[in-house]
């Protein structure tokens, strides 16, 4: 075998490489042009090679980036002296549909027959990035917890016993206005010592008691919690669920409280009456539950912070009952929890969890 072949089948195992690789390689020319753009480079930025290459590398870099880049290869043109070959650096690139996204690139230079090209071997960082995020959150939630769990502990204590002699005092003889003040003590008490139990549900959720669990039984068990209060209301709850059991593999107690938590939403809005639609059923290997009501609905303006702690349009909410519902749900892996909502036409929530897979 002479070296000429041997030359040519080292080359197509390198462009074999370099296509299939999961990792964008783009090679530009010192006139800043695009004349390589691998697989993993269309999947990334959106485009295809043939709307690549021979093109500018403009194209898939933010104005400011791609100002920099350019000015560092005509340096290393002139000089020969590198400025970012060699080395790992974090930018901002842009896909087809003009999204940006951080991406990490390592650029790379090799001369051929007197001209040069710049090689940049591409991340995308978006991923890594969002989980760092989740990591920096879950931190925070953390300490946030311990401090939390410490306050509640050194307040629900004298506060008990503000609540237990109001309680005593009320078994005594007093005036009207005396009466009315230690009601008032008593159920701001009672308010105070909820929203310490929602404060340490929503910063230490604790682990999940992962179970098979079917969603069609838990579901009817909370209807007959709320039933009650559809009749008190004149709401008429409407049940469509499958006929076979629903399974997924859950916290069956905390999946209750967030269901619970959103009938009873659904309901309050509902001041005037109305139906209240609960539906599951499988799809697309999860099991999907919507509840939607016919209530007042949530105005534009307050549908991104519905989420947030401590948001409420309630006179005597906490704020805190979406945020533990949404935290509980996506902490079951796999899940989501949406909302769709317009004012004056009812709101639905949306629950997507995995299905119960065998082992």
């Amino acid at each position: 075998m002479n070296p000429s072949q041997n030359q040519r089948e080292e080359l197509a195992i390198l462009r074999s490489a370099v296509e299939n690789t999961n990792q964008a390689f783009i090679t530009i020319d010192e006139n800043h042009q695009v004349i390589l753009f691998n697989k993993a480079a269309e999947t990334i930025f959106g485009y295809s090679r043939e709307e690549i290459i021979g093109r500018d590398l403009d194209v898939i870099m933010t104005s400011g980036c791609a100002r920099d880049h350019r000015q560092a290869v005509d340096q290393y043109v002139r000089t020969r002296i590198p400025r970012r070959i060699g080395h790992d650096t974090e930018l901002l690139a842009t896909r087809k549909n003009k999204e940006k996204f951080p991406a990490n690139i390592s650029f790379s230079v090799s001369e051929e027959g007197g001209k040069l090209y710049f090689t940049g071997i591409v991340r995308d960082l978006t991923e890594t990035k969002a989980l760092q995020e989740k990591i920096k959150k879950s931190d925070r939630l953390a300490a946030l917890g311990q401090a939390v769990a410490e306050i509640t502990h050194e307040i629900k204590n004298p506060l008990m016993m503000i609540g237990g002699f109001a309680k005593q005092l009320l078994r005594q003889p007093h005036d009207e206005k005396t009466a009315s003040k230690l009601n008032i003590i008593t159920d701001e008490v009672l308010r105070l010592e909820s929203l310490l139990n929602e404060l340490k549900q929503y910063y230490q959720t604790g682990e999940l008691k992962k179970e098979k669990t079917d969603m069609n039984h838990l579901l009817r068990e909370v209807l007959t919690l709320i039933k009650p209060d559809c009749k008190k209301l004149k709401i008429k709850a409407i049940f469509e669920l499958e006929d076979k059991p629903l399974y997924i593999e859950g916290d069956k107690n905390k999946l209750k409280q967030v269901m619970l938590n959103l009938l009873k939403n659904a309901i309050e809005s509902m001041e005037q009456g109305g139906a209240l639609h609960i539906h599951a059923e499988q799809h697309n290997g999860f099991i999907e539950t919507t509840i939607a009501d016919e209530g007042c609905g949530i105005p534009e303006c307050d549908k991104e912070k519905i989420f947030s702690p401590f948001f409420t349009t309630k006179q005597h909410g906490t704020g805190l009952g979406l945020s533990i519902s949404k935290s509980i749900v996506e902490a079951h892996e796999g899940s989501s929890f949406t909302v769709t909502s317009k004012k004056g036409k009812g709101t639905l929530f949306r629950l997507k969890i995995p299905i119960f897979r065998y082992k």
